[in-house]
């Protein structure tokens, strides 16, 4: 399997133990004492046969000393902005390189890349770069959770940056929590992963995508409701994925989780509801301005007929709640569309039920909804929802299937938003 990390001629590789090879990689160090697990990343990427020049700080050094780099690399390593004056240094290894990776990326370099801060060579080379840029980082948990650092990771995001975690786990000293650089071997796993640089953007530049997500809420009385398991996580991915391509990106969230909320890309204009009627207005009206439409949210498909304006009070008798169907959105943005050439996508969260498996439930629904396509998975207790897995069997109006996605919900998220933006099409073109 090959693709390209930016586009230049020279592939990416990937093999069954996600190796990049072949590239020109730049790899900037800032000082943390995470820089000793950079050290380890430099040696696997240039076994793999790429071509890495590093860069640290003046900080990184105190931590691993110039020397290692310079042993492991293979190349001369300088962090000072002046070295090769005469050469432009920055700029000509900004021009060259497939990738830059900053590893471990503290606080301080997040924030001055952040905010265009060129006070030394590696944040001057970061802003002649024209390739991907990932970074990882790495800090205490209070400063990673600190408002300041959160949102100059957004103001990153939003340009296209991809971050590499942190992750959980034991920090300096005694302390633990979020924070912790991720593995070098997960990050080789994840830039092997990255498409042919259309993550960081052009291709939905340009272009409005509106997604809903998270679960309708139907109210019984005011504090009970008819709801289901949707975490909204998935239409945040599919958001962020949106939103790094240069998408213009509104998502319309019924009742997600705060914390899936906080981490999206600061360009991401979120839009909160609550019931299934709401949820119909909002996209109704942000659907005559969008190229792309995507259905991700699980609608409540009932509502009460009439909801109690107090808390109905526990008796010794059986109670029973009319309930009358909610209007079908999909079905509606899909006949009556908002504008010309519009992509509607919708999903179908199906468990199979007596003599059909969910994939046969799927493609009935995709000739009944007449969206360009249904993305289908397999959902229950543990399967589906939340923080897991997922697989998705994307098909077209007709029920056949395109193409299927799996694995974590970033990644099937990266992957769909790739495929739409491939088939954004005229109408007249659509399957």
């Amino acid at each position: 399997m090959t693709g390209t990390v930016s586009g230049k001629d020279s592939p990416l590789i990937m093999d069954n133990v996600h190796t990049v090879t072949g590239k020109r990689i730049i790899l900037g160090v800032s000082g943390g004492i995470a820089a000793y697990k950079a050290a380890v990343l430099l040696r696997r990427l240039t076994e793999a046969g790429n071509r890495v020049t590093v860069i640290p700080t003046d900080a990184a050094l105190r931590m691993v000393g110039k020397a290692t780099w310079e042993a492991l690399s293979g190349n001369s390593v300088s962090a000072d902005v002046f070295d090769g004056a005469d050469r432009v240094n920055h700029v000509r290894l900004g021009q060259e390189a497939d990738l830059c990776l900053v590893v471990p990326a503290t606080a301080d370099t997040i924030a001055k890349m952040a905010h265009g801060i060129a006070d030394n060579l590696l944040l001057t080379t970061l802003l002649s770069v024209s390739c991907p840029v990932a970074v990882a980082p790495a800090m205490h948990t209070q400063m990673w959770n600190n408002p300041a650092t959160r949102h100059n990771i957004d103001l990153l995001r939003g340009r296209g940056t991809v971050i590499l975690g942190p992750v959980s786990g034991r920090l300096t000293g005694r302390d633990s929590g979020p924070g912790r650089m991720m593995e070098p071997e997960e990050i080789i796993r994840r830039i092997s992963a990255l498409p042919d640089g259309k993550i960081h953007g052009a291709d939905l530049r340009g272009k409005t995508v509106l997604i809903s997500g998270g679960g309708t809420r139907e109210p019984i009385d005011p504090v009970r409701f008819i709801g289901n398991r949707s975490s909204g996580r998935m239409a945040a991915e599919l958001a962020r994925s949106a939103a790094l391509r240069g998408g213009k990106t509104i998502l319309v969230s019924a009742n997600t989780e705060a914390e899936i909320l906080r981490s999206l890309p600061g360009s991401v204009r979120n839009v909160p509801v609550q019931t299934a009627a709401e949820l119909a207005r909002e996209m109704q009206k942000y659907a005559a301005c969008a190229d792309i439409v995507i259905m991700a949210a699980a609608v409540c498909d009932y509502r009460t007929q009439c909801a109690g304006d107090a808390k109905i009070k526990r008796g010794k008798d059986p109670i029973t709640l009319t309930l009358v169907p909610n209007p079908d959105i999909l079905l509606d943005l899909a006949e009556n569309r908002r504008r010309e050439k519009q992509l509607v996508v919708g999903f179908a969260a199906e468990t199979g039920s007596a003599g059909k498996d969910f994939l046969q439930l799927g493609r009935e629904k995709a000739r009944r909804k007449k969206a360009d396509f249904l993305a289908v998975n397999l959902v229950g207790e543990e399967q589906g929802f939340g923080p897991v897995k997922t697989e998705l069997f994307l098909l077209d109006r007709e029920g056949r299937e395109k193409t299927r996605f799996s694995g974590e919900k970033s990644t099937v998220a990266r992957d769909m938003m790739e495929f739409l933006a491939e088939n954004l099409y005229p109408a007249e073109n659509r399957p």
